[in-house]
């Protein structure tokens, strides 16, 4: 029994994602930056590739003003260069006009052929600090057109922010029927109202297990109010080793040559670094051992050197996948992963973890993408 009614309460599978670091977020040791694990195209790519060829189902591909790719540009570039792995792209609300970012969103899933996710962010645009109910808003306009983009004729939207009239759909139609699924984290009752009320997917960081059930029945209660479900998903590190011994040595190997004060600048560099999810991870490692675990096989010491998602699942591949197969029967599915060097971590989960789960595409699950090109402008249908 799931702790809140889902909308794939079926599902016997889960979408088990990997993580590609455009962010300037890729190292050996942790707050130690490497020439060549830079942000580039080279090397963000080959992690894609890797992490298709390796069996993961979805790759997040973040956004921040951090030396390194531009999101939608290098979503882009990879669907000539892979054929079977889901994109799921951070988009900033705000940052292009709607019904622009509805065209590009279209134009991105048709080359993808129904591949393309959408993670909505709400945070900050570089060298703004707006204030938290105006940024929800802000998101909650944009989705509300992408919403008419993708299902109507026309679209006839008079918002707060945004006003259109009497725009055809043509151009923005995207392939997947409805469009591509909304993955949505956030923990303020502006964020909760949002995702339940539009989104598909919510996303969490990694806490107690207790916590993370907490934040489910939270959103479910939302998204009650408006006689909807959702799916869960967890975006968390991970090191998986042959033993639990050797896991936990690699994570105090990662950490070995971290100075507190430059983590500390890594983190609040971050346009997150002052949010209310920031700050929950923050408490984790407060109440963490001398060693840096929550409870057990979930250790915090990511943080140290990161905003954002600040643990890591860690050990023998069989505590891994009992963790996992427990998050799952809680109601979870989605999972977003990574690990330090990313390529190389990808490999061990994809070789100790991934032949032992059952994993789907949710866009397939949903039923969004079509057996064939769409009727649509950019597919088979009329031109105009």
């Amino acid at each position: 029994m799931t702790v809140v009614p889902i909308t794939s309460p079926d599902l016997d599978a889960a979408e088990v994602s990997w993580f590609a670091a455009l962010c300037s977020d890729d190292y050996q040791f942790l707050g130690v930056p490497d020439g060549n694990l830079r942000s580039s195209w080279a090397h963000c790519s080959e992690i894609v590739k890797t992490a298709e060829a390796q069996g993961f189902r979805n790759i997040l591909c973040p956004s921040s003003y951090q030396v390194g790719q531009d999101t939608l540009s290098f979503v882009a570039g990879c669907a000539p260069i892979t054929d079977k792995i889901n994109l799921l792209a951070a988009v900033r609300c705000g940052e292009m006009q709607p019904i622009m970012l509805a065209r590009t969103i279209a134009t991105l899933d048709h080359m993808l052929e129904g591949r393309l996710t959408v993670n909505i962010i709400s945070s900050d645009f570089p060298g703004e600090q707006a204030d938290s109910a105006y940024r929800y808003q802000r998101s909650r306009e944009v989705v509300e057109i992408l919403k008419q983009a993708w299902t109507r004729d026309e679209i006839n939207y008079e918002g707060q922010v945004y006003n259109f009239k009497g725009l055809t759909t043509d151009p923005v139609r995207p392939y997947q029927s409805g469009g591509p699924l909304l993955y949505f984290g956030g923990y303020s009752p502006d964020a909760l109202d949002l995702c339940g009320q539009h989104c598909d997917v919510y996303l969490m960081w990694p806490e107690k297990m207790e916590e993370l059930q907490g934040r489910m029945r939270a959103v479910h209660a939302v998204a009650e109010k408006y006689d909807r479900t959702l799916d869960y998903g967890l975006r968390v590190h991970v090191i998986v080793r042959d033993t639990e011994a050797e896991a936990r040595e690699y994570a105090d190997y990662i950490v070995s040559k971290l100075d507190d004060d430059q983590g500390r600048a890594i983190r609040e560099r971050a346009l997150d670094a002052k949010s209310l999810g920031v700050s929950h991870q923050a408490k984790n490692r407060e109440i963490a051992d001398d060693a840096g675990f929550i409870e057990p096989n979930l250790w915090t010491g990511v943080g140290r050197a990161r905003s954002g998602c600040g643990a890591a699942l860690v050990g023998s591949t069989d505590q891994v996948m009992s963790k996992l197969e427990a998050y799952q029967k809680m109601g979870i599915r989605a999972f977003i992963l990574s690990g330090y060097p990313h390529l190389e971590e990808a490999k061990h989960f994809g070789a100790r973890i991934l032949p032992n789960m059952k994993t789907c595409s949710l866009p397939e699950a949903y039923g969004r993408v079509p057996a064939s090109t769409p009727e649509t402008p950019l597919g088979v249908g009329v031109r105009r």
